[in-house]
């Protein structure tokens, strides 16, 4: 090795960083290596075991020097063998502090290093360094340790404004889900939904981390403040429910008690009647308890059931009368239709008479043919009736009087002027004569009228 590559200021500022050459150049104060490493990363420290001796040397009682800045310091002394062997043990044992430094650069490079760790080792690695028993280059591993120291830094607070930024969405979550909490306990009647999103609420709040103790325990309390609301709310909701339950289930179990009752009624229209109102007030009743509702209903429905079903049969066997009826009433109007009123008046009426009693004792006929067959009824009823009716006309006593009244009175009138005429008496004889002539022409009146009744 020669003089000029074994003086340490040779080594060392053989590659000077670019902005020391320049404020050097200026007549500044160069900079320390932990600037130069925040500024950019520093070239990689040699191998010292490649070439011990650039980095140190074996004196002749075996003391071991490594090269600095300042200049040589002893690191240790060797007398197990040659010279070279000892600093070639120095070296490695630098060569394992420059792999261990080197491997926290690559780690805060990849960002798989923690950098707080990374931080401890490095301050660890730089305390040693001033006292090492190591040869190599001591600068640039300094400088490599301060920028590891810097990158360190740098991690940790980049770090530190995740974890605060973490922090921050982690309390605005929970923050959320208080939120939402307090306003199901304040509003929801979705009692369901409601209860099992709460308990999803709890499920996510319990995987959220990274909220300060006192925030959590303030959003916590306002959370279990908003789920005990909400418990109890919905706790008095349902016993409400119970208690008009329970008075649900006493005013159908009298609904149903009314129905049983009614079903061997044959009273059939208000008995129906009353059935569709008891059907308003069950429904109105509100719902009992769903076993109770569910059994009371079935009785209630089969009372109904029971009712309409011996209703329909009443009516299927009234119909069946009813037709009987309608179909001997046809054979009365055949009889009716019969009748002659001109022939016998007095036996036309009997016979009138004897159907009208037969068919009041016949009974009722279907609806739909009430006035199809009392219409034909009718009409013979009046046809009897009209000759009745014309026979009393032509024989009214009063009318017939009169008649006989007004030809006596012309007939009295007729003596008196034949008696006066026969006496010669003219004027008495004219007087009678027009006093005659007026009663006959009002005989003739009256005639006509009688005969036209």
């Amino acid at each position: 090795m020669s003089e000029q590559d074994s003086t340490p200021e040779a080594v060392v500022e053989a590659a000077p960083a670019e902005g020391a050459v320049e404020v050097a150049a200026e007549g500044g104060v160069e900079e320390t290596p932990k600037e130069i490493a925040a500024q950019a990363t520093p070239p990689a420290v040699p191998v010292a075991s490649d070439h011990p001796d650039r980095w140190g040397r074996v004196d002749a009682d075996g003391t071991v020097y490594v090269k600095t800045e300042d200049g040589e310091r002893a690191v240790g002394s060797w007398q197990a063998g040659e010279p070279v062997e000892g600093l070639a043990h120095f070296a490695r044992r630098f060569d394992d502090l420059r792999t261990e430094v080197e491997l926290l650069v690559s780690r805060l490079k990849s960002g798989a290093g923690d950098p707080k760790h990374a931080m401890t080792s490095a301050k660890h690695v730089k305390e040693q360094l001033a006292e090492a028993a190591v040869v190599g280059d001591l600068k640039a591993l300094a400088a490599r340790v301060e920028h590891v120291l810097v990158q360190a830094e740098a991690g940790m607070e980049k770090a530190k404004e995740a974890k605060e930024a973490a922090r921050a969405q982690s309390v605005a979550r929970k923050q959320t889900l208080v939120e939402e909490a307090e306003s199901i306990a304040n509003e929801s009647t979705q009692w369901k939904v409601a209860g099992d999103r709460l308990r999803q609420i709890l499920d996510e709040w319990k995987t959220i981390r990274g909220v300060d103790r006192k925030t959590d325990e303030q959003l916590w309390r306002r959370f279990s403040k908003a789920r005990d609301a909400f418990n109890r709310r919905r706790g008095s909701h349902f016993a409400d429910l119970d208690r008009q339950r329970s008075v649900a289930k006493t005013s159908k179990q009298a609904l149903v008690e009314e129905a049983e009752k009614l079903i061997d009624s044959d009273d059939w229209g208000p008995t129906a009647g009353r059935y569709k109102e008891l059907m308003v007030e069950w429904k109105a009743a509100g719902r009992a308890p769903k076993e109770a509702d569910d059994a009371l209903w079935q009785r209630f429905r089969a009372a109904q059931d029971a009712f309409f079903q011996k209703r329909s049969e009443a009516f299927s066997e009234r119909d069946a009368e009813f037709s009987a009826n309608a179909k001997l009433k046809e054979e009365l109007l055949a009889e009716a239709e019969a009748i002659d009123p001109s022939s016998d008046l007095e036996s036309a009426r009997n016979q009138l008479y004897k159907i009208q009693e037969r068919w009041d004792a016949i009974g009722k006929v279907p609806r739909e043919r009430i006035r199809e067959l009392e219409g034909k009824l009718r009409t013979i009823e009046e046809r009897v009736r009209g000759a009745v009716d014309a026979q009393w006309r032509r024989s009214d006593p009063e009318a017939e009087a009169r008649v006989a009244q007004f030809r006596e009175r012309v007939e009295q009138f007729e003596a008196q002027a034949a008696k006066a005429r026969a006496a010669g008496d003219k004027r008495r004889t004219e007087q009678a004569e027009a006093q005659a002539a007026q009663w006959r022409e009002w005989l003739a009146a009256a005639e006509q009228a009688l005969a036209t009744r």
